[in-house]
């Protein structure tokens, strides 16, 4: 089957998602996840400021048959060690190719960060003073993915990253913190401390199953701000955080951030508006 032919499948693989099939509950399946990856020390704590711009950075988990707790999807886009073909990365909702394609943002940089972080891709906003930081995790490392995510929302976490002459802070240093794909936590459990490190609320966008209630311990003790988590089971693409990100830098309340990613799962999922509002929420 071609490279297009499986993309294609992913409005197969929505409607899967909506009929409660992508994700399973812990008491339903166990996945056995790699803790060497997940073992670390103390959280790298470079803090780097420059109010002169935003930073959004976003931390896909590559969608994974093998290490993840899904229903497998075709195995090309359910490959976490494939960025290229992957369903949340190289197909045409994937986070890569959506954000490549969007009029709103030009690609930067691109580079290999670590044997977990498969790809890093830097996007300036052609209009804006922002800058969008995704990394395409390694989908065998999604407990290493949220807890990263999760220090950064406490500020434990900071570091840096350059770009011709320009420093740009990621991690706890940036502004917006997103997460896409399986929400691990329906799998495992962490037993790290996630508190607030520095005093700064930072704001967050969880697109991930039931992300509300398996997240809201660990983000209220970050003290992050939840512009969109979800209430039931979902399919995390692009689209939702492209048109969420894009009220954000405008500056626009959490309600009308909020209401740019319902219309956007709509318009892609055909679930209807009420339903959409249901399932994507804001707040505590």
């Amino acid at each position: 089957m071609s490279y297009i032919s499986y993309c294609k499948i992913v409005v197969s693989i929505a409607v899967l998602c909506l009929l409660g099939f992508a994700c399973t509950s812990p008491s339903q399946q166990q996945v056995s996840t790699d803790k060497a990856l997940a073992k670390q020390g103390k959280p790298k704590n470079i803090a780097y400021t420059d109010t002169s711009f935003k930073v959004i950075h976003v931390f896909v988990a590559l969608c994974d048959n093998k290490y993840q707790g899904i229903v497998p999807v075709p195995p090309k886009i359910g490959n976490g060690q494939d960025p290229d073909n992957n369903l949340y990365w190289g197909c045409d909702n994937g986070v890569r190719t959506y954000f490549k394609k969007s009029k709103d943002w030009q690609l930067v940089k691109t580079q290999k960060v670590s044997r977990m972080i498969l790809e890093r891709l830097v996007f300036k906003h052609r209009t804006k003073k922002v800058y969008l930081v995704a990394d395409a995790w390694d989908g065998q490392s999604i407990e290493k993915t949220t807890t990263d995510f999760l220090y950064s929302n406490s500020g434990q976490l900071k570091d840096t990253i350059h770009y011709n002459k320009q420093i740009i802070g990621i991690d706890g240093n940036a502004q917006l913190l997103a997460y896409i794909g399986h929400d691990g936590l329906m799998d495992f459990q962490l037993s790290n401390s996630f508190k607030n490190a520095d005093g700064k609320t930072r704001d967050c966008i969880i697109l991930a199953c039931i992300s509300k209630k398996y997240f809201t311990g660990f983000v209220d003790q970050a003290k992050a701000n939840p512009l969109i988590w979800t209430t039931g089971l979902m399919c995390p693409e692009a689209y939702t955080l492209h048109d969420a990100i894009t009220g954000y830098i405008n500056q626009e309340t959490n309600e009308s951030i909020r209401n740019r990613g319902v219309l956007a799962y709509n318009k892609y999922q055909k679930c209807g508006i009420k339903a959409a509002q249901g399932l994507l929420v804001s707040g505590r």
